[in-house]
């Protein structure tokens, strides 16, 4: 239904051959699966200790990318075609729009991420060539194992670390199905969730710092555990900033984080657009 002075808040946009709000929508979920997909690649090839599996993930990157432009492009062309044209656009609709762009750059990080863990992982295997594949020399000496660097077999990654990408993978699903069905409920869900995955990484760096001081890992390989578990914990915050997107652009409430809680501020006139959702899809 149109909005008084402006155009149906899921039809911003209108002219031959330019994007919609609704279009920016779906290609937003779209990019949302993307992503999710290659945070799931990365740490297949982690736990499986594969090297090409890793640079497999690290090329889904690319289309990414290319979406993440297409999305930004599609925002500020609706925004340009709106003011060149004198139109009125719902308050409802602007927000979401905004946010479209909020979480478009939220999803790009994440997957950033995922490409991080996929490099370390391709450049810590057994018979890799080096990081990205440039074909570094193999190094001269005994077999690479946790004292030299090289993450171990599959079952030696602590079961923390497994348990925790789980709960990352999870975050990232969760984040992306509150922002597809902009569903706050969902989206206080991956609030909460974001603590375990801090208690998670704190666990593995503990158990990191006793296997260096016993001998049982070696310093390198305890730092790349270091390293990837701090990419798990980048990706959960930005899942925590979607989230609070989805909350905000649907019922107005700011989310502040405090004393190791999250506390919903009710925010100013105008904000939110209720339950269902910032207008029509």
């Amino acid at each position: 239904m149109p909005h008084p002075g402006g155009q149906p808040a899921g039809q911003i946009g209108g002219q031959p051959g330019a994007p919609t709000l609704d279009r920016l929508t779906t290609d937003l979920a779209e990019q949302g699966r993307r992503v999710q997909g290659i945070v799931e690649a990365a740490f297949a090839a982690l736990f499986a200790r594969d090297a090409d599996a890793a640079r497999r993930a690290i090329a889904l990157d690319d289309p990414i990318d290319a979406a993440d432009v297409r999305i930004e492009q599609g925002v500020v062309g609706l925004l340009t075609q709106a003011t060149r044209a004198g139109a009125s656009i719902d308050e409802r609709a602007l927000r979401w729009l905004i946010t479209v762009a909020k979480v478009n750059n939220e999803l790009e990080r994440i997957a950033d991420c995922g490409v991080d863990v996929a490099e370390l992982c391709e450049a810590t295997c057994p018979g890799s060539n080096g990081p990205n594949g440039h074909g570094a020399p193999p190094m001269p000496g005994p077999v690479p194992g946790p004292a030299h660097g090289m993450l171990p077999a599959a079952g030696s990654i602590p079961d923390t670390f497994r348990v925790m990408a789980n709960s990352v993978i999870g975050l990232v699903r969760d984040a992306c199905l509150s922002v597809d069905r902009r569903d706050p409920a969902l989206a206080r869900v991956v609030l909460q969730s974001q603590h375990a995955v801090w208690a998670f990484k704190q666990a593995i760096l503990r158990e990191a710092e006793r296997g260096v001081a016993t001998g049982m890992l070696g310093v390198d390989f305890a730092f790349n555990l270091h390293e990837i578990a701090s990419q798990c914990e980048i990706i959960a915050d930005h899942c925590t900033n979607i989230a609070e997107q989805v909350i905000y652009v649907t019922t107005g409430a700011i989310v502040r984080h405090e004393a190791s809680r999250w506390v919903e501020v009710p925010g100013g006139p105008g904000g939110g657009g209720g339950p269902e959702g910032p207008g029509p899809r």
